[in-house]
């Protein structure tokens, strides 16, 4: 899932961009469901893309007549309707009877029935939507009505994508049109924003992928794999990336990765015990062994010399933390390079990990000891 991890990053990215230009002690929030993960069959792992401020939707056009893509004209942008209720024909609730004793009477009552519906598209039409989105079902007669006024509609949308959607776009899922009076009306207020709509086939099917949200932050990530079973495990590493991402943007603070820390803070301790004169000495110089497991570890299952790695990494720390030469105080960011089995500098190479996530594991391994 390596292009799935760099499009989370990039996701992420344009937040923490915006959180780093401000200054005071705010803490920021970084919510994960502002970036919605698009599963799609087909194509390779490196075919996943990031739709950056702009939404995908697993829905497709209802009927073939309406437009493939809708833009902003004259500088205004695309209105989209989401709905969570019936475009289809209005008919009496159960248990509601209705006694006719003139047959004519039978054609009037279908003609309203048709009216009532043609009259809820209108106000949607009217209030200037481009696009709409429902939840439920759209049938053809009200399909003709939008096909007219050349309107992109999508029916049975996932309602949680719906309210995703409605907070990128800054609009709000409509549950019912009915008003204080009684009466049925459709409020402008409720229509999100975009600079563009368009419907792109993406494996065997069809989405609507609509760009440039004017609400809050919202990006989507398109994952495209071989089968469910490879989208799924593509789903939760790029999870796992993505709470990383988090987790250091919101403490702010960051340690190089690769056993740089464990190694520097091993060594550390261990001068610290000789400073001890207790038999806790021994209790402190066995925790900085411990410490060690972490690195000793990486280079097993990469394959390397562990010994020889974790001798070489220790040796950099000891000098980096003695030394008085301002040249050797790069050595505390020395980390292992698992890929060359050799030691560098993780700072620069961009192997980091949060902070937070560090503290929080030796404090519980401590609290477990």
């Amino acid at each position: 899932a390596t292009a799935a991890d760099v499009a989370g990053y990039e996701a992420m990215g344009g937040t923490a961009a915006d959180a780093m230009a401000k200054s005071g002690k705010e803490r920021y929030k970084y919510p994960l469901s502002a970036i919605h993960i698009l599963k799609a069959h087909g194509k390779s792992s490196l075919e996943s893309h990031l739709i950056d401020g702009g939404f995908a939707i697993n829905a497709m056009r209802a009927a073939q007549g309406m437009p493939t893509f809708v833009e902003g004209q004259d500088g205004q942008p695309v209105k989209i309707a989401m709905l969570d209720i019936n475009l289809q024909r209005h008919r009496m609730g159960m248990g509601v009877q209705i006694i006719v004793k003139d047959p004519a009477e039978i054609e009037n009552i279908k003609k309203r029935e048709m009216d009532i519906t043609k009259e809820r598209i209108r106000k949607i039409i009217d209030a200037g939507a481009r696009v709409v989105l429902t939840t439920k079902g759209v049938d053809d007669l009200c399909l003709k009505y939008f096909v007219e006024a050349g309107i992109i509609c999508a029916r049975r949308c996932n309602r949680e994508d719906l309210k995703r959607l409605a907070k990128a776009s800054g609009g709000r899922v409509v549950t019912t049109m009915a008003d204080m009076e009684g009466n049925e009306a459709f409020d402008a207020d409720c229509l999100g924003s975009c600079d563009s709509v368009r419907e792109v086939r993406i494996g065997d099917g069809e989405m609507l992928y609509v760009y440039g949200c004017k609400g809050h932050g919202a990006s989507t990530i398109v994952l495209r794999g071989a089968n469910e079973y490879m989208l799924d495990e593509m789903d939760r590493a790029l999870h796992d990336s993505l709470c990383v991402v988090k987790r250091m943007l919101e403490s702010n603070t960051l340690v190089p990765g690769g056993g740089a820390a464990e190694a520097a803070l091993s060594v550390y301790l261990e001068d610290y015990a000789h400073t001890i004169q207790t038999r806790e000495q021994l209790v402190i110089q066995e925790y900085a062994d411990a410490l060690l497991v972490i690195p000793k570890t990486l280079s097993v299952n990469a394959a390397k010399d562990a010994s020889e790695l974790v001798a070489k990494l220790r040796s950099m720390h000891a000098k980096g933390q003695h030394s008085e030469d301002s040249n050797d105080d790069d050595l505390k960011f020395m980390g292992l390079d698992l890929v060359n089995g050799t030691i560098r500098n993780n700072l620069l190479a961009g192997v980091v990990e949060p902070a937070i996530s560090k503290i929080k594991s030796l404090r519980f391994a401590t609290e477990a000891a």
